[in-house]
């Protein structure tokens, strides 16, 4: 192979439309616009999902639901999985290693489900009353 043999592929490339040039052009008079009517127009466009005045379909359907951009940055531990770990002081980064929680998580709350039977002490994380009391009768603290 040559660099003079290299070719591009069998319709890669095609000839630029001149249109309004003659009836032997295939593209004179109507200029491939057809007869009449908004298309064959100048400007003749209408904006995406416009229905020729009709209610279009994205007003016409209800619009339902939200969805939150701060759920997926806060996310909730109970407080037997806090049982299981081996630090004494639980900070999020400690939540993460321990992969109790995601690496995009920002807020972490500690929710009363189980039981906790030793001392911790929770640092920059939030906790229900529930689980900040059941945290401190076991002789933990939150911070």
């Amino acid at each position: 192979m040559r660099l003079n043999d290299i070719k591009p592929n069998a319709g890669a490339n095609q000839k630029r439309k001149r249109v309004a040039r003659g009836v032997g052009s295939g593209l004179g008079k109507t200029a491939g616009r057809g007869h009449k009517g908004q298309h064959a127009r100048a400007g003749g466009t209408h904006k995406f999902g416009f229905e020729g005045g009709q209610m279009p379909l994205n007003r016409r359907l209800p619009k339902v639901g939200f969805r939150s951009k701060l759920k997926a940055q806060s996310q909730e531990v109970f407080l037997y999985q806090l049982a299981g770990l081996k630090d004494d002081v639980i900070t999020l980064d400690v939540l993460r290693a321990a992969g109790l929680v995601d690496a995009q998580a920002r807020k972490v709350k500690v929710v009363l489900q189980g039981a906790i039977g030793r001392a911790v002490k929770l640092s920059g994380l939030l906790a229900t009353a529930g689980a900040k009391a059941a945290i401190e009768a076991a002789g933990g603290s939150v911070e």
